[in-house]
């Protein structure tokens, strides 16, 4: 297999708003990122996620965007990001920077143009119909949203404020692929590219058969026609000029055609986050129709995905972001057994292969929040869920709360929980949302178990190159608790339930215990008990 620097690298996820406030003002800022960076320096991350701060309405938080070229003035200025970028560089970390190009906002000035008439130069900038279809949004409501300049419709897959690009149009590709000459020229190392697999969009907007969204994504949304065509294009207009790494979030994309995007001769992209994980409990309308999952749809994701990828590409595998729940508390057990679960997710995964992306405050073991009110959550899709279908005879209020205090996005907004200081060290001001209530209990300095695990497995990665390249074999893959596979000479049983598994036979016949959730020293006899949320890292 290839050796390339980024498949050996830790990433981190840094969601701006919620990381770290410098000035009071209650949003996190890239000053404050800089007063963090020892932080992320201890831990031994090697690459910096850094979401939006481009000039945005902030609609959707940051990712509709108004100007490419300019820092949004609620994160401070280009120079704070300058000083940012310098920084990390010198204390090795790189710093890869959000591509959000499947849309725009619509106070963008393309759309700003396009919407004033239908010969308007910049009107094949976005996609318009007097003839709306059927499409739904992401966010609910019809995708399609009418213009009283024109009388015409603009696609929106997201909020209304998002209206989509035209990327058949080649002066689009253009403005792109100019954009992101600008950000890599200054010196960040690549781009994690927003709903990448959506941008090709049909030449006719037919009605769909379904309009469940879920259909709708892997049936008309994503892999549109001439997807691999533009990726090619970017690669051999821009990327193939940089040492960088790209990695598209790939809503859609399925392990039938996931090399397409991502195997080494195809000049495409490093990698995907594949979200068949973060999607498994999700109904046919999204998220909020919520679906129970096993543990054993659980296993089989991770297994199946590794496979598809084994011969010619690359995952990157993560368990939590800014759009999807806190890992403990969807994957673990975030009350009796957080700081167990918390760790044992994490040698999941640093000890799996594909490059791992921690998100902000796994490290902690932060957890989902329980808000008492719908009125304390911040994003848009909660609020546009509630307005179409409360009240209603499809679900009350009540019990939709109960939904989004387990699946809403804003479970993983909340303000990184620093201490136990007010607002748990994150501002002096009032946060732009609350911070969770259990800060006084969750924080970096009463969770200093988990933290200090995380830095030892990050550490044992960077040191055992199995461990990155290795090829994945599961044993007892029928067992409904345990996780148990093999990395080269590394082998990690992880038990994945509340209970107690006794007298497990693991096979292995001589070893030593590099690492345990529980402090296991020497090597586990073969009839081995468990503890629930027990993990043990073995070097054969």
């Amino acid at each position: 297999m290839q050796k390339k620097w980024w498949k050996e690298a830790v990433m981190y996820q840094v969601y701006p708003r919620s990381f770290k406030d410098s000035n009071g003002d209650g949003i996190g800022d890239l000053p404050g990122i800089l007063e963090k960076v020892d932080h992320l320096v201890e831990l031994g991350i090697d690459i910096v996620w850094l979401g939006p701060i481009y000039d945005s309405p902030n609609d959707d938080n940051g990712y509709d965007i108004r100007d490419y070229y300019k820092i949004h003035s609620e994160f401070g200025t280009m120079e704070d990001f300058d000083l940012l970028l310098k920084t990390l560089h010198f204390r090795g970390i790189k710093l890869i920077m959000d591509l959000v190009v499947n849309h725009t906002s619509d106070e963008h000035e393309w759309f700003m143009e396009a919407r004033k008439s239908k010969d308007n130069p910049y009107r094949d900038y976005y996609h318009w119909t007097d003839e709306p279809n059927n499409y739904i949004s992401y966010f609910g409501g019809s995708a399609w949203e009418q213009t009283e300049e024109t009388g015409s419709y603009y696609l929106h897959l997201f909020t209304k404020k998002q209206p989509d690009l035209n990327w058949s149009n080649p002066k689009v590709r253009k403005e792109v692929y100019e954009i992101m000459k600008f950000w890599l020229d200054k010196g960040v190392d690549g781009f994690r590219m927003d709903v990448i697999s959506l941008i090709a969009k049909p030449e006719v907007f037919k009605n769909s058969p379904s309009t469940d969204l879920k259909f709708l994504i892997e049936n008309h949304y994503a892999n549109g026609p001439g997807i691999h065509e533009y990726l090619q294009e970017m690669y051999r207009e821009v990327l193939q000029f940089y040492d960088v790494m790209t990695v598209g979030e790939g809503p859609g994309i399925t392990k039938a055609h996931a090399l397409n995007y991502v195997s080494s001769d195809r000049n495409e992209l490093n990698m995907i986050f594949q979200l068949d994980l973060m999607f498994m409990d999700f109904g046919p309308m999204g998220k909020f129709d919520y679906r129970p999952f096993t543990f054993q749809d659980f296993k089989r994701c991770w297994m199946e995905w590794d496979m598809a990828m084994k011969d010619n590409g690359w995952n990157n595998i993560f368990l939590d972001n800014h759009d999807f729940p806190r890992m403990v508390s969807r994957f673990g057990n975030d009350s009796l057994f957080r700081i167990e679960s918390a760790k044992l997710l994490a040698m999941l995964l640093l000890t799996f292969r594909g490059t791992p992306c921690i998100y902000q405050g796994s490290e902690m073991g932060m957890t989902n929040v329980a808000f008492s009110s719908l009125d304390d959550y911040d994003d848009v899709e909660i609020h546009n869920f509630k307005r179409e279908h409360i009240p209603g005879d499809r679900i009350s209020e009540a019990e939709f709360l109960k939904i989004v205090h387990r699946q809403a996005r804003d479970n993983a907004r909340t303000p990184v929980q620093w201490d136990d200081s007010e607002n748990a060290g994150f501002t002096e001001g009032e946060p732009w949302i609350k911070v969770n209530p259990n800060y006084k209990e969750v924080n970096l300095d009463t969770s200093r178990e988990i933290f200090d695990f995380y830095k030892r497995l990050i550490s044992f990665r960077k040191s055992y190159t199995d461990l990155v390249y290795a090829d994945l074999e599961v044993y007892d893959v029928e067992h409904p608790q345990i996780f148990f596979y093999r990395r080269g000479i590394y082998f990690t049983i992880l038990n994945m339930s509340d209970k107690v598994i006794l007298k497990y036979r693991h096979g292995i016949d001589s070893g030593i215990v590099l690492m345990s959730t529980h402090n296991r020293k020497g090597f586990p006899q073969n009839n081995i008990d468990l503890n629930p949320w027990e993990g043990i890292l073995i070097k054969n």
